[in-house]
């Protein structure tokens, strides 16, 4: 019984390495990509051979955009090609570009060829170069600005305390005067001084003697609607004629009259 069961694991595994092997199948992983690098700038390109554990070489294949024919890049000081194994069946393929310039822009793409004559190319990655920008700066020139930006910021946060603090000492001795003021009891409203009469001055040599000041009184009229008909009555009645009555005087006999 146990024998019985031995064979069948065995078989079983003897199937599914028969599967896995099946499987694999030679090809170049990569895919179809566009990279923007500025001239002087170093790129590194890479792609995936799967090989399946056969004997096998790669290699870089390139096309400038007008040329359709393909060339080998080759290793040198600018072009460094390298080979690192993934796994059994994978090997990754690296192209290092140094400092690129206009004449590296192009197609560029992996080449796998295995002893079978069998040969597989993988997808297109174009390289576009471009001019080199305002913001490419020497390492010499980016440390200077660090070092000035870094000099500079004390001096800033020392001139930005001593401002936020000035207004805020003019503001408390500007309210110190009027903090004195409202403490201090409010006097009662007192009139205003009168003005002394200026006295006339005489032509005359002679001194005028002062006039005796007189006092004055105060007299309070009651003023109504009856005194006022009283009064208009009266005004009426000294407007009539005035009538001169005859006197007849005696004199000795005689009778003279007026």
């Amino acid at each position: 019984m146990y024998d019985y069961l031995l064979v069948g694991i065995t078989c079983l595994c003897f199937l599914s390495s028969g599967f896995h092997a099946e499987e694999c199948k030679e090809a170049i992983l990569a895919k179809r990509n566009t990279v923007y690098a500025s001239a002087g700038d170093s790129l590194s390109l890479l792609c995936v051979v799967q090989h399946c554990g056969d004997t096998w070489t790669g290699e870089w294949m390139w096309r400038n955009s007008t040329d359709n024919n393909e060339r080998v890049v080759k290793d040198g000081a600018r072009h460094q090609l390298t080979n690192k194994s993934l796994s059994a069946n994978e090997t990754q393929l690296l192209l290092r570009l140094l400092s690129v310039n206009k004449s590296d822009e192009g197609y560029y793409r992996c080449k796998g060829t295995w002893d079978q004559g069998k040969t597989h190319q993988g997808h297109f990655t174009y390289v576009n170069i471009t001019a080199a920008g305002p913001s490419q700066r020497s390492v010499l020139h980016r440390s200077l600005v660090c070092t000035g930006a870094f000099l500079c910021l004390p001096i800033i946060l020392i001139l930005a305390r001593c401002l936020s603090s000035f207004p805020r000492t003019r503001s408390t001795r500007a309210a110190e005067p009027t903090a004195a003021y409202r403490a201090l009891p409010h006097p009662a409203p007192q009139p205003p001084p009168r003005c002394p009469v200026p006295q006339k001055r005489s032509t005359s040599s002679h001194k005028v003697p002062p006039k005796p000041q007189q006092n004055t009184e105060v007299v309070y009229a009651d003023i109504s609607k009856d005194a006022l008909s009283q009064q208009h009555q009266a005004t009426r009645a000294s407007s009539q004629p005035t009538v001169y009555s005859s006197v007849n005087f005696q004199s000795r006999g005689k009778k003279d009259v007026c």
